[in-house]
């Protein structure tokens, strides 16, 4: 599936993330990357509900530990950065995210 738009992210470092912007449920190539399964909330902003890293985009989010989280806080799409700058990128990015925006299915 095609991408709809792309969303900038800002961590609580400040740095900016480029995500690419898909309705939820989408399959993806098995490349490594970023995701923020997503909402637009009440006062029509994104609302991160979980966010991870993955070295497979491609695998089934259907089973992923969170699913029943993110399922009840009505996830409405997935933004996606697939990069190839390692484990340690990713995992730097995710916690980035995360210390910003604090999402409901990360607790």
């Amino acid at each position: 599936m095609k991408a709809i738009r792309t969303f900038v992210w800002q961590g609580a470092s400040g740095r900016s993330y480029e995500y690419w912007v898909y309705p939820w449920p989408t399959e993806f190539k098995n490349v490594p990357g970023n995701y923020i399964f997503a909402k637009v909330n009440s006062r029509n902003l994104w609302e991160a509900v979980y966010i991870g890293e993955t070295s497979d985009l491609s695998e089934r989010f259907d089973k992923h530990h969170a699913m029943p989280c993110i399922n009840r806080n009505g996830v409405t799409h997935i933004h996606v950065h697939a990069h190839n700058d390692g484990a340690t990128a990713r995992r730097k990015e995710e916690a980035d995210l995360i210390a910003k925006y604090s999402p409901v299915c990360n607790s």
